[in-house]
């Protein structure tokens, strides 16, 4: 287009030699979407490309047909056009897949922490296999500087672990025996010896990889929103360009036969407003900035389930805390037992605590059960059963064995914090004493003095949730709930504002699921885990919450940004199109630069400063 009329570019068979495998490509590529669109009834902007590709093409193959042989056939060839628009359209998508690319480069770095080799401890020797070879109740070996293979337990010797790639955390934190240790960290000091517990897909970095890949699938509203509005905009374009040409045609002539140059312009600005109006940058305002949003999130130890989650956590007002193994730290030791029945001594009592509370998932009980590991004998009760936010039953010799709370019996007055029940009589009692995780003061002043209500909801007694509350200075505290209770005031709460749900144990699971947003911590129940939006993989401190909080608004964010940008660039351009100032083929570059405006703008929040 740039050379001399005489130029053999300029030979019409030539143009159309270089231009045809373009279009066809193109036509191919762009057609089939759009193709598939009309049939669905929700035209999108692959309309606007091939029929604004093709426009230009069969326009040029018209006029080489009219002046077959002349040098005036030069006048009302376009072929570059139509190769240009559609090469500008692939080199915009192959930026735009480059630059997602690095939006969702947390996949890939977090699956590089899986590339390892575990040395599996045989018989006669060590013998090195891949990670994904590691099979449940292997005896792996880790030696310092080497990353943990897979999710396990440690069985001999002590360690410092760097979990910072989890947990966020940049603290190296000790381990020793029965202690558990995650896959994909590193080991920094020592030497250990470990059994596989979690191995694949069950390991918790396998479970972070799957969930910011599902991420882009769960669609926020605001996203459905640009969706809906695609679809309306595509064939208000089509009628804009059509009204443009009819109205350059006819209120603007020179004259009105098919080669003069009224028409010729007439039609290219058509053209232009359908290649200026394609709405990818729309398309790309959403999953981009989630997919950001998601990737940072993961590389901070915090998993969210989804863009849909991101928008509805920004829109909470008010959080409810469990207290037990969320805002305290869950690691209990007993402080009292006291015998009610004389036939019965204080090692008895401790035995059935032991045996009964090893087939529990609460933070109490795994507390109790790791204090009396090397305490204990265990009793070998049969038909086990765990009554949710009351506590656990087992039968022995005939009789019936329970520990739990105060609900566990309705023949009990005194105010202790574990009852031990045999045959419906008291035989012994247990206080406990928890403690504070050491950032909850300050988490939970952040998230109140930022206008979010703080709220505590407990099964534990009046006393204990008093003296909690007012260390916290929350805004109000619920005490001794079941389950049920729990998920009714949840419920009722929701109805005067958005609720998110903090928690972790299996009573917890029921307000998880039915608050707005359930959050649930790394060292959960994995009923918690499953019934929450938000894992916290720092299980000892509070600060992600904060953390995500920011995260969800500055997405949010960066997503209006985005559809403004989408929304202004088609209001702006079109009409300059429309009016003639922009070729077909400065349109297709105008369109492409719009869609790296966007997706740069959502690579900005993964290194944005969050306040």
């Amino acid at each position: 287009m740039f050379l001399p009329n005489v130029h053999i570019l300029h030979e019409p068979l030539i143009q159309f030699i270089l231009c045809t495998p373009v279009y066809l490509v193109g036509t191919w590529f762009f057609g089939k979407s759009a193709l598939m669109s009309i049939r669905n009834k929700l035209l999108n902007m692959d309309v606007l490309i091939t029929i604004g590709s093709s426009s230009a093409y069969i326009y040029s193959l018209y006029g080489w047909y009219l002046y077959y042989g002349l040098q005036k056939a030069q006048s009302f060839l376009f072929f570059e056009t139509s190769a240009t628009i559609i090469t500008l359209v692939f080199l915009g998508n192959l930026l735009e897949k480059r630059s997602v690319k690095k939006t969702t480069n947390s996949i890939s770095e977090l699956s590089r922490y899986q590339l390892t080799k575990a040395k599996l401890i045989l018989q006669n020797e060590i013998k090195e296999i891949p990670f994904d070879n590691v099979k449940k109740g292997d005896k792996i070996l880790v030696n310092s500087g080497d990353k943990i293979p897979v999710d396990g337990n440690i069985i001999h010797g002590e360690a410092t672990i760097d979990e910072s790639m989890i947990t966020g955390e940049s603290t190296p934190v000790s381990k020793k025996i029965g202690d558990e240790i995650i896959g994909g960290t590193i080991l920094i000091s020592g030497n250990i010896k470990m059994k596989a517990t979690n191995v694949g897909k069950e390991t918790i970095l396998s479970n972070i990889i799957e969930l910011v890949k599902d991420a882009q699938n769960n669609q926020p509203n605001i996203q459905r929103l640009g969706d809906k509005i695609s679809s309306f905009f595509v064939p208000i374009v089509l009628i804009i360009s059509i009204v443009t040409f009819f109205i350059s045609f006819i209120f603007f002539p020179e004259s009105k036969t098919l080669s003069d140059d009224t028409f010729i312009n007439s039609l290219l600005k058509s053209i232009s407003v359908l290649v200026i109006a394609c709405p990818c940058a729309m398309g790309l305002a959403t999953p981009t900035a989630v997919m950001v949003g998601i990737g940072r999130a993961a590389r901070n130890g915090i998993l969210i389930k989804g863009g849909k989650t991101l928008e509805k956590l920004a829109k909470v007002k008010q959080f409810v805390f469990d207290k037990t193994g969320t805002i305290t730290t869950g690691k209990f030791k007993i402080s009292n037992v006291f015998i009610k029945d004389h036939k019965v001594n204080e090692q008895e009592i401790l035995n059935i605590v032991y045996s009964l509370e090893r087939n529990s998932s609460h933070p109490i009980a795994k507390s109790i059960v790791k204090e009396l590991y090397t305490k204990c004998e265990i009793i070998n009760l049969k038909q086990i059963n765990e009554i949710r936010g009351v506590g656990i039953e087992g039968n022995f010799d005939g009789s019936i064995y329970k520990v739990g709370s105060k609900k566990i019996s309705k023949n009990i007055e005194s105010n202790h914090d574990l009852y031990i029940i045999k045959d419906e009589k008291l035989i012994g009692t247990i206080d406990i004493k928890d403690e504070l995780k050491e950032d909850s003061i300050n988490t939970i002043n952040t998230i109140k003095n930022n206008g979010f209500k703080t709220i505590l909801l407990s099964g534990d007694n009046e006393k204990k949730c008093a003296n909690i509350a007012s260390h916290l200075n929350l805004t109000k505290y619920f005490s001794n709930k079941l389950p049920e209770e729990k998920l009714s005031i949840i419920k009722k709460l929701k109805k005067k504002s958005k609720t998110a749900m903090v928690g972790d144990g299996i009573n917890d699971a029921p307000s998880l699921t039915a608050a707005d947003i359930g959050i649930s911590l790394g060292n959960a129940s994995q009923i918690a885990i499953q019934s929450a939006d938000v894992i916290l993989l720092n299980k000892d401190k509070l600060h992600q919450l904060y953390q995500s909080i920011l995260l969800s608004k500055h997405t949010l964010i960066t997503i209006k940004q985005n559809l403004f940008w989408a929304f202004s660039y088609n209001i702006v351009a079109i009409p300059i199109a429309a009016f003639g100032y922009l070729d077909p083929m400065l349109a297709a570059l105008f369109m492409a630069f719009s869609d790296i405006v966007v997706v740069g703008n959502s690579i900005r929040l993964k290194y944005k400063k969050l306040n």
